[in-house]
């Protein structure tokens, strides 16, 4: 059954796309959900990471301070790669446990996996369909500071640091363009949900 790949840049609609699949039925495996999940106290990879970069990464009750650990590797590419190194084997575990859950406990299920840094990490995996977002990166930037309350400065850097727009098309079987109003970007998850149920149909004959 279909194990969907979702991906998009910084403020690309993404999480909107996941959230209408999901009210279509799809069940949303969330990366960045699971990048918590495995970093949280206790566990061997926030351990791991305590250890690569220091005690101060952990606040005071034990959990990870992110904005540390964000300021440590931002800009640091060798920095990146360790914690990379970390964090990304034990997400990938996780991940597959989750979709092998979700299709044994039906066998008919859509499962997406929302997750950006597809390009950078997991492009070769045996995905069913790879859904880029996609909105051109003047707008992501506005979106960035309008509703985020980013600075330009920061807008800029958070856009800078991610695989390019033209990397992340290449990848795609379908891309879902958000520059539009919400209703036009619904529009286009609907028609792909009804393409993949399409495909669960056609799987059962």
């Amino acid at each position: 059954m279909p194990l969907v790949a979702l991906t998009g840049g910084i403020a690309s609609g993404k999480s909107t796309i996941a959230a209408r699949l999901a009210e279509h039925g799809a069940v949303v495996v969330d990366a960045d959900r699971i990048v918590r999940d495995v970093q949280s106290p206790g566990s061997p990879v926030l351990a791991a990471i305590a250890k690569r970069f220091g005690a101060r990464m952990l606040r005071p009750d034990g959990s990870l301070d992110r904005a540390a650990l964000g300021a440590a590797v931002f800009g640091d590419e060798r920095a990146v790669q360790s914690l990379n190194a970390i964090v990304h084997p034990a997400v990938r575990e996780e991940s597959h446990r989750r979709f092998s859950a979700a299709f044994r406990a039906d066998p008919d299920a859509v499962v997406v996996y929302d997750v950006p840094l597809l390009a950078e990490t997991r492009a070769s995996d045996p995905w069913e369909l790879i859904v880029v977002a996609h909105a051109p990166a003047r707008l992501r930037r506005d979106r960035l500071v309008r509703l985020r309350g980013m600075s330009e400065v920061d807008a800029d850097a958070r856009l800078a640091a991610q695989v390019s727009d033209d990397e992340r098309l290449r990848l795609a079987d379908v891309v879902i363009d958000t520059a539009g109003d919400l209703a036009d970007t619904h529009r286009q998850v609907d028609e792909l949900w009804r393409s993949l149920e399409a495909r669960v149909a056609g799987a059962r004959h």
